[in-house]
């Protein structure tokens, strides 16, 4: 696992030239600043041959929330995305392990379930209650376009045959409206619709 995340990092060159990881965005596209990408994967690497257990270092919850800022000629981002993608679950598993050896397997597969529990009872309100909505003149992810991606989500946690990867639910976008339901409330449900899904691989 280590070196999965040495791998994203900066490589050196022959003669002192440093070639990037990653490829470059388009001339007519904007990018992943490359110095902060490469900063953050650089702290990822130390973070994970550093620090061990549950707490200490990275986490993959920073992970997923890390953002960069874009310029042009930047780092490709869905090639940065990707990368970023299997960092999260690198941490993932190594926090899962920590947990495991800490509490048990019959415990940690007790909150695994208390998880599902509550992410099932946030999906199984009505339409348009799940969340609370922004104030009058507030905007938040609209609606109908969440209800319709939690919809996809309870389907696979009620039907096994259907597959959400984690990068789909990381990925997904909403566009905004009037009242739409509060973004950190949907952010949180989709953080712990990650966890699970990471859980139970």
């Amino acid at each position: 696992m280590a070196q999965g995340v040495q791998q994203e990092a900066k490589r050196g060159g022959q003669n002192g030239v440093v070639h990037t990881a990653f490829p470059l965005a388009g001339k007519s596209e904007l990018g992943y600043h490359p110095e902060q990408v490469d900063a953050f994967l650089e702290r990822a690497r130390s973070s994970y041959e550093t620090a061990s257990g549950e707490g200490s270092g990275m986490t993959a919850a920073e992970v997923r929330g890390t953002a960069f800022a874009v310029r042009k000629r930047g780092y490709s981002a869905r090639y940065v995305d990707a990368a970023m993608d299997r960092l999260e679950e690198v941490f993932f598993e190594r926090e899962r392990r920590a947990r495991l050896r800490e509490i048990g397997e019959d415990a940690w597969w007790d909150e695994t379930r208390q998880l599902l529990s509550e992410v099932r009872g946030r999906l199984q309100r009505p339409r348009g209650r799940r969340f609370r909505r922004r104030g009058l003149f507030a905007t938040g992810y609209r609606r109908s376009q969440v209800d319709a991606f939690l919809d996809r989500v309870s389907d696979m946690f009620e039907r096994r045959e259907i597959a959400i990867a984690p990068a789909d639910v990381r990925d997904v976008v909403f566009h905004s409206q009037w009242r739409g339901y509060d973004e950190d409330q949907v952010d949180a449900l989709l953080d712990s619709v990650v966890d699970l899904i990471l859980s139970t691989r």
